[in-house]
């Protein structure tokens, strides 16, 4: 069976292409997959530890057994223009143009708001005491639409709060220029301040988006934060028998 192996980040690199389509036999699992990775590049040893798998756009399991026509992403940690999703709750997108912040906070805010609080990810001049020229962002893009919705849903039942617009930018970016934009409203600050903490917290550590970093002497993949609990499991599953059905 055939199956199309998306891959990100460092992995690039690792592999020299973001895509391919492979022959697997039926009943293959995911844990199959990683361990085809592992026997053909090397590299994958020190690096397996750290990722997550999707299939289908949805984060997965070792023990997945996988069907024709799949779609797996090969996810490396994340460093947190699709379509977007416009509602009067929010606005949920990943953009290539800059972010224009007041636009934004103007279309969220509604007149039973006490209060809207707006973060904003900044690119800057310098990262481990070395001068960054600019970043580049790519990501996953219809799995990060639909991480940063259900991040926006969360939020919003988790902190009672009226709104929630997640905005990431892709490709290029200079220096003191917007990467992420957050922004909650609500009818109480304290609500709004807890909610826009947790949503770009977890946005750094679950939505498929990375960075890599440009230097006068060289450019690299950002190391991104350890995935959740719940998201790191196959690697350490990989040498466990397959769950019974």
């Amino acid at each position: 069976m055939q199956i199309r192996v998306l891959l990100f980040g460092v992995l690039k690199s690792v592999v020299g292409q973001s895509s391919e389509v492979l022959d697997l036999p039926e009943g293959a699992h995911v844990s199959s997959l990683l361990a085809l990775y592992k026997d053909r590049f090397p590299q994958f040893e020190a690096i397996l530890s750290t990722l997550a798998v999707s299939v289908n756009q949805e984060y997965s399991r070792a023990d997945r057994t996988l069907v024709a026509g799949d779609e797996v992403g090969l996810l490396p940690p994340v460093s947190g223009g699709a379509p977007e999703t416009v509602s009067p709750r929010g606005v949920i997108a990943v953009v290539k143009e800059p972010i224009e912040t007041l636009a934004v906070l103007g279309r969220l805010k509604r007149p039973k708001d006490g209060a809207a609080v707006v973060f904003e990810g900044i690119v800057r001049d310098h990262t481990r005491g070395r001068r960054t020229l600019y970043l580049d962002y790519e990501a996953y893009e219809p799995m990060a639409i639909k991480q940063m919705r259900t991040l926006g849903e969360q939020a919003r039942d988790r902190f009672a709060v009226s709104g929630v617009s997640i905005i990431h930018r892709l490709g290029r970016l200079e220096i003191g220029e917007t990467s992420v934009l957050i922004v909650v409203s609500s009818e109480h600050r304290a609500a709004a301040f807890e909610a826009c903490r947790w949503v770009i917290d977890t946005l750094k550590k679950t939505v498929p988006i990375w960075k890599k970093e440009y230097f006068e002497d060289g450019a690299v993949w950002a190391d991104g934060e350890p995935f959740p609990e719940e998201i790191h499991r196959p690697a350490g599953t990989m040498g466990r028998n397959p769950a019974s059905k």
